[in-house]
């Protein structure tokens, strides 16, 4: 079993412990994007759910999460903002620590050079190296607009 499953799962059972119900209904949405994934992944030769499985789903949350809160704040809805904004704190405590703007910055220059970039047509191969590297731990739209930036320049 994924080591951040665990992570997730020892945390359930303590806010089921501490009747924390916001905290539970948001873990247990994780689960159940898990077991989405699990039953994804039968048709294929992966049977069991990787660490990057479960990034990948959380971070997916996190963007909806965020999407909605933008939603929110431009309908005036500070009550569905605050619920939002603390679901993504929850899903942030089982996400690795994400890059600073300067270790995107750097990544993205380092990736350049790598891949002989030379302008945005060659933007594909750079972001593969990105992803290769950095899955899980740095923001791609972040990234992207870094990466339009540089080889435009």
């Amino acid at each position: 079993m994924s080591k951040i499953f665990e992570k997730i799962n020892l945390s359930l059972n303590n806010a089921l412990k501490n009747k924390d119900a916001a905290r539970v209904l948001t873990l247990r949405s994780i689960v159940s994007q898990k077991k989405d994934k699990e039953i994804e992944l039968r048709t294929s030769d992966q049977k069991e759910i990787s660490d990057i499985d479960i990034i990948n789903i959380l971070n997916k949350m996190m963007k909806q999460r965020k999407e909605s809160v933008d939603m929110y704040n431009k309908g005036g809805r500070t009550d569905l903002v605050e619920k939002e904004n603390f679901e993504i704190s929850v899903i942030e405590e089982f996400l690795p620590k994400q890059m600073s703007d300067d270790e995107i910055n750097n990544s993205c220059k380092n990736a350049i050079a790598e891949s002989g970039a030379q302008n945005i047509k060659d933007m594909g191969k750079v972001m593969k190296i990105l992803k290769d590297k950095y899955l899980g731990v740095m923001d791609f739209a972040k990234a992207g607009k870094i990466l339009k930036e540089q080889l435009q320049g």
